[in-house]
């Protein structure tokens, strides 16, 4: 599986589900549903992008959740959660974070895939300011993602 808030989805989102799903025959999305966390897109919404950004992956699935992801792992059977890393940053707070669910639920590996270079400073925060002062976001999002984001931000 695959879990992260995806608010919004980005081109490293999507190269790092690429990725896995060649590698496994099966992925799991799993957007995670926190009402403490401001999200700039709801997660109705965000199940709806990613679902229609993934309509052509046979093998992958988007879920909702909102309690520790480990759980869903372990109610759906998944062995292996996949994190992406940009950055030494990155890194250590999510070996942190590894190191939490790994106690949680031993039997759940967690594997860490760098990003491709080409997405190395894509972080959410960013791209949402960038989209805020009007700069172009085009390489960074797909492009159903860049309308929905301007036409969000605009609005707010």
């Amino acid at each position: 599986m695959f879990p992260g808030s995806f608010d919004p989805p980005t081109n490293g989102h999507l190269n790092l589900i690429k990725r896995a799903a060649a590698i496994f025959d099966e992925l799991y999305v799993v957007i995670a549903v926190n009402d403490r966390k401001k999200c700039l897109f709801s997660s109705d919404e965000r199940y709806a992008m990613m679902n229609d950004l993934l309509r052509g992956y046979s093998n992958v699935t988007v879920h909702l959740w909102d309690s520790l992801i480990v759980k869903f792992a372990e109610e759906n059977k998944i062995e292996v959660m996949i994190r992406g890393v940009r950055a030494l940053v990155d890194f250590g707070y999510e070996f942190e974070l590894a190191m939490t669910n790994k106690e949680l639920s031993p039997d759940v590996d967690i594997l860490f895939m760098p990003t491709d270079p080409k997405y190395f400073v894509l972080r959410s925060s960013a791209i949402k300011e960038i989209a805020l002062l009007d700069g172009d976001i085009g390489a960074m999002v797909p492009p159903e993602v860049a309308k929905a984001l301007k036409e969000r931000l605009r609005g707010s």
